[in-house]
């Protein structure tokens, strides 16, 4: 894609409404309000993906939207995991077009891991994994947009983990 043609620019701006989501989303201590942004942001993403004209990231991201409402619906519910992962690996192998497309796979998987399986601390550092998947994406696709989303969401999400940890300790503390 020709960097700052209009697909470009608007890519790139679907990047930047995503990074808006995902810092509200990171910021939040509430899981459930953490998971509502996520959605927001990954219908950003969906489209921000597909106008850079990478399938398999942009199905990922509109996976991860059904995923996050199963997730939240049908907590701990290891059969709605697994459909979940079937369908990440099959739309990964339909729209698979290059090496790098393992970033967004991964990331899809870590995070089905992380919402059916965690919550509170220990899901958000499965968080953070899947940011560093999505960063490694965007730096290779030339995403401006994804890159800061992803590194602010990553270093919301260390704050965020470390804010709730020194609570937990003042908590059993005091």
């Amino acid at each position: 894609m020709y960097a700052h043609s209009p697909t470009w620019i608007a890519a790139q701006i679907g990047g930047f409404v995503a990074l808006g989501f995902i810092i509200a989303a990171f910021a939040s201590r509430q899981d459930d309000r953490l998971l509502l942004y996520l959605i927001f942001a990954n219908v950003a993403f969906a489209v921000h993906f597909m106008l850079f004209g990478e399938a398999v990231a942009a199905g990922m991201s509109v996976l991860v939207v059904v995923r996050i409402w199963l997730a939240r619906r049908f907590p701990r519910r290891q059969p709605l995991m697994w459909l979940v992962l079937i369908a990440t690996g099959t739309v990964a192998v339909a729209t698979w077009h290059a090496w790098y497309d393992i970033f967004p796979l991964l990331a899809a998987v870590f995070g089905t891991l992380a919402m059916f399986l965690l919550r509170g601390l220990p899901m958000r550092v499965l968080l953070a994994g899947v940011a560093l998947c999505w960063l490694a994406n965007a730096l290779i696709i030339g995403s401006i947009g994804g890159f800061i989303a992803e590194l602010l969401a990553l270093g919301t999400n260390l704050v965020t983990m470390w804010r709730i940890h020194r609570a937990k300790r003042r908590s059993e503390s005091g």
